[in-house]
């Protein structure tokens, strides 16, 4: 279940508006109390048309050594300077952030919060000069190629022939475990060439976004410090492959520092949207239509499900898909050991024949198969009968 709105806010781990670290607080659910808006991206199509990514080995060897990390990545980690008014202009909007290079022609991988205003008040603008600081010290200016202000990704590019790049190699965030190792490089508080160690904490966690309404989904959540300025700077596996983007950090009380919860968005998820900004110029998101909590066993003996997991509906969005097949939310808000239940609608327990145990798989699952305009048959349960009811994606709404 999502945490209540006292929960420790999300911080952006970028300097940007002027310097100062914008916050997030959105730990209730964004469209109702203990609720996920249910939203699903479609999948990068498979083809020979992506950019040019692997570029650099993994490091040999089984043992965690942050030095030789250190040594053989740290020249393709940036520091991403953004300026939303002209560079240099007194009082003007600017931020910090940092990225790492994943391709020979010069594209670099960072947050969206870092080259745009995304999460701040207003129309979302993108910097209107960028400048990418090498390890040597060296700037040269960057182009915006692409955001995606969903996964909190954006692609930017330098000139090789302005100076030389270091590629670094993208893992797999999918096969990350609890415990691992990890080594984040950046530039906290505008100090580069910073690292940090820690271990994953968790993964496939539910956070909410710094740059739109969704949650974004799968993080990986690490104890290895990072700061204000290490927003878009990658979080390396043991040999030395990128596993995620830096891009939040998670702090209680008054305090703007790490204490020790950190959130980096999974390379998977940016190699889809990196692959689907080079391929068209955007990145496109499939969209359901509602809001779903979980259904554990519990719920459903108390109240009469016939499945143990899935995910009940709780709202559905007049308009959309959802609401177009049929898909019914619960009309009864009951408590049930300290939580608000909310049930007589459906329950999903499987998208295309994939069963779903939680909301967040629906997500998951709609994410990695489908995509907008696509339909694909819902199988659901209302009280102890269960149908399949066809449904047809739309495309997700505007961030914001």
């Amino acid at each position: 279940m999502r945490a209540g709105p006292t929960a420790a806010v999300a911080l952006l781990a970028a300097l940007l508006g002027g310097g100062a670290a914008l916050v997030a607080a959105r730990g209730a659910g964004y469209l109702g109390h203990a609720s996920r808006t249910v939203v699903v991206r479609e999948q990068a199509p498979l083809g020979d048309a992506g950019p040019p990514v692997v570029v650099a080995k993994p490091l040999a060897g089984n043992g965690f050594q942050p030095a030789q990390i250190f040594a053989r990545r740290a020249a393709g980690v940036v520091t991403v300077v953004s300026y939303f008014d002209q560079p240099n202009v007194p009082g003007g909007r600017g931020g910090q952030g940092s990225g790492f290079v994943v391709s020979r022609d010069g594209l670099v991988l960072t947050n969206a919060h870092v080259v745009t205003t995304a999460g701040q008040a207003g129309v979302t603008e993108r910097a209107r000069t960028v400048y990418v600081q090498f390890a040597d010290g060296d700037r040269v200016p960057a182009r915006i190629v692409g955001t995606d202000l969903f996964d909190d990704v954006a692609v930017i590019r330098v000139d090789p022939h302005l100076h030389g790049v270091r590629p670094v190699p993208l893992g797999r965030s999918a096969s990350v475990v609890v415990g691992q190792p990890v080594a984040a490089i950046g530039s906290p508080f505008g100090n580069t060439d910073s690292l940090t160690v820690g271990v994953v904490s968790a993964v496939r966690r539910s956070i909410p976004s710094v740059t739109t309404r969704y949650d974004l989904v799968d993080a990986i959540q690490t104890d290895a410090p990072i700061n204000h300025g290490n927003s878009g700077g990658p979080l390396f596996d043991a040999r030395g492959r990128v596993i995620g983007i830096n891009a939040q950090i998670r702090s209680g009380g008054s305090s703007s520092g790490f204490d020790g919860v950190g959130f980096a968005v999974p390379i998977d998820s940016a190699r889809r949207s990196l692959d689907e900004i080079m391929r068209t110029g955007a990145v496109r998101y499939a969209y359901l239509g509602i809001e779903t909590n979980d259904l554990t066993p519990a719920v459903a003996r108390r109240f009469g499900y016939a499945a143990p997991r899935g995910a009940l509906v709780v709202r559905v969005v007049p308009g959309t898909g959802a609401a177009a097949a049929g898909l019914r939310a619960g009309g009864r808000l009951e408590s049930f050991r300290g939580l608000g239940v909310r049930v007589g609608g459906d329950a999903i327990v499987a998208i295309g024949g994939v069963p779903v145990r939680s909301a967040e798989d629906v997500v998951r699952i709609v994410a990695t198969r489908l995509v907008p305009g696509q339909s694909v048959r819902f199988t659901v349960v209302r009280g102890s009968a269960r149908r399949v009811v066809p449904v047809t994606l739309g495309e997700r709404p505007p961030a914001g």
